[in-house]
């Protein structure tokens, strides 16, 4: 059965006329309004050589006052028409720029169709390399590349195949299988929507055939998946709301439920105010359940108990989309649709040459750049290879700090490591371990600038707490960089790995039943509160030990703010690097204070 919505996808380098071309199949399936017309009739880009009262097409595309002026297209412009089968489709117009490449990805992770535009007065070039490479890792189904300005080559056959050999080189090394080549002119309208005779060579279809004559996925026989996004409450039942993602639910089936394991039946299934028996893939429907097993925003529903294999290691890729590089070992949220869980990138595999396919070696990610990463979340997921499944194969990265996305996914295969590590209970456990020691077990991580006195304050806490028959242990930072750390440097990336591998350390330790005492300058509010997010709740003790700079300076026992005065350390915190204040410390310290008192308050907080 046809989709009733196609979302078609347009690229191309910036003047190979992908907006006019957008603008003249609106006008010509009467999809544009009559006013917005006679506007383009009116209005001028700078430097337009469209006559005085011919619609300038390209304007009815971009939306930006600064695309406009530039002549080029710097958003993701969306239009919607419909098709000569009463089909709806959606075109986004994205930008040709590289830096822009984020938001190419974005309109391409929805697109059923890829529309790349080459410049037949230009050639194949870089960036139509670069659209196609896209296009392929977003699974974008169906490609039509289009050679438009033929008019201005005489509208020659010799052209086009010269062209299309050379593109051809390109298509097969991505591996795309369903490509439409087409010869047009967007300006004068051949093959765009009606058949051209100044091209009588050319017997494939219109730009508009090749796009309605695309057939959607058949998911027949696939056994019912569904994300559950709300729980529908009513007087007469309780129901799970969400949209099919593939298969069909009937009335009667059994169904599991991830990640609870619990079976039921369904009893109804509810969709606009109305009982239907099945419910088919893309449908929004409301399962009724029989009995009213618990169900939460996120989980997933499924008749087969097979596609709720879940796992907690990933292999992906992953697009950059922050202005901050990526990091790896620092913890982000990890969201699926309505599911989501703590995760950090584990390993950076390589970053992909968009432009020719190539690996590069990368030690981070920066905007818009594109990598192949391995990832961890905190609990498993149901994530499903993104070439299987966009609806579960896709994922965001947002900064747990500032809430901003900063990466989008697309998940390869699970690692096998994800199902062959399980872990090991045994019989004696956190609290016996404790009790024995008379003890409550918790980390006390004191954070602050180099010279603020984070080790003299751990050092004099561990003798006090000795005195009094407390269980202890201090990990200082600098002692860890001598032997468990000694791989690690100070860049962000290697700062919050370090954080990462003191805090599971720490993690043992109070599982041991002690009281650990970290003194690490950890500068970064991220890579803290994924050190706090592992512990349970009360085991984690932020001490912020605030000395001013000068101070530090002045003291500087190990010579460090005299080394990075010199130039030898570039990015020593506080001076070359910043250090990020807790917002929400448990106690803060003055530095300056006589280190009995310090210590007497860190006492009152712990015992």
């Amino acid at each position: 059965m046809a989709t009733s919505v196609i979302r078609l996808l347009t690229c191309g380098s910036v003047d190979d006329g992908k907006s006019t071309l957008i603008g003249r199949l609106l006008v010509e399936t009467n999809s544009v309004p009559h006013d917005t017309i006679g506007a383009a009739r009116k209005v001028r880009r700078s430097g337009s050589t469209i006559p005085a009262g011919e619609i300038d097409f390209s304007l009815l595309t971009d939306g930006l006052e600064a695309e406009r002026e530039q002549g080029i297209t710097i958003d993701v412009a969306y239009r919607s028409m419909t098709l000569l089968n009463g089909e709806r489709l959606i075109i986004s117009d994205a930008p040709g720029h590289e830096q822009y490449t984020r938001n190419m990805v974005v309109a391409a992770s929805r697109a059923d169709i890829g529309l790349v535009l080459i410049d037949a007065t230009k050639g194949v070039r870089t960036q139509t390399l670069r659209h196609l490479t896209i296009c392929e890792l977003m699974g974008v189904s169906r490609i039509i590349i289009a050679i438009n300005k033929l008019d201005a080559m005489e509208y020659k056959q010799s052209v086009f195949d010269a062209i299309a050999a050379d593109i051809s080189q390109t298509v097969n090394r991505l591996g795309l299988k369903d490509v439409i080549l087409i010869p047009l002119s967007a300006l004068a309208g051949d093959n765009v929507v009606y058949k051209t005779e100044t091209m009588p060579w050319y017997g494939g279809p219109t730009l508009q055939a090749a796009i309605q004559e695309w057939k959607a996925p058949d998911f027949a026989g696939s056994s019912a998946m569904m994300r559950t996004q709300l729980i529908s409450r009513a007087d007469d039942f309780r129901g799970i709301a969400g949209t099919v993602h593939q298969g069909t639910f009937s009335v009667g089936n059994e169904v599991a439920i991830f990640p609870s394991g619990k079976k039921a039946t369904i009893s109804k299934i509810v969709t606009f105010g109305k009982e239907i028996k099945s419910a088919d893939a893309s449908e929004a429907v409301t399962l009724v359940l029989e009995p009213e097993v618990d169900v939460a925003r996120g989980d997933v529903v499924a008749t087969n108990v097979d596609d709720l294999a879940a796992a907690d290691r990933f292999s992906a890729h992953i697009v950059w989309l922050d202005e901050e590089a990526l990091i790896h070992s620092r913890s982000y949220m990890l969201y699926s649709g309505p599911s989501s869980s703590p995760a950090m990138i584990t390993k950076i595999k390589h970053r992909l040459d968009v432009n020719t396919g190539e690996h590069l070696s990368a030690d981070t990610l920066n905007m818009n750049d594109i990598g192949d990463v391995e990832i961890a979340t905190d609990i498993p997921m149901v994530l499903k290879a993104y070439e299987k499944s966009r609806e579960f194969g896709n994922f965001i990265l947002v900064d747990r700090l500032t809430q901003r996305t900063v990466g989008a996914g697309m998940i390869r295969h699970t690692l096998r490591r994800a199902t062959n590590v399980h872990h090991q209970n045994y019989e004696v456990d956190k609290a016996q371990r404790s009790a024995q020691k008379n003890q409550k077990a918790r980390a006390i991580w004191l954070t602050g600038l180099s010279g603020s006195g984070k080790s003299t304050i751990a050092n004099a806490l561990e003798q006090t707490l000795y005195a009094n028959g407390a269980h202890c242990y201090v990990l200082d930072g600098d002692n860890l960089r001598l032997g468990l750390n000694m791989d690690l440097g100070f860049t962000p990336e290697d700062r919050a790995e370090n954080v990462r591998r003191v805090s599971e350390v720490a993690k043992l330790m109070v599982d041991a039943g002690l009281i650990v005492i970290t003194a690490l300058v950890s500068p970064f509010e991220a890579d803290r509160n994924r050190a706090k997010s592992i512990f349970a709740e009360g085991e984690f003790l932020e001490v912020f030990v605030d000395t001013p700079v000068e101070i530090c300076q002045q003291r500087d026992p190990k010579g460090l703010y005299k080394k990075s005065a010199a130039g030898e350390i570039p990015n020593f915190t506080g001076v070359g690097q910043d250090y990020e204040r807790p917002k929400n410390p448990d106690l803060i310290l003055d530095g300056t204070a006589p280190l009995e008192e310090n210590i007497s308050k860190l006492l009152k907080t712990i015992l």
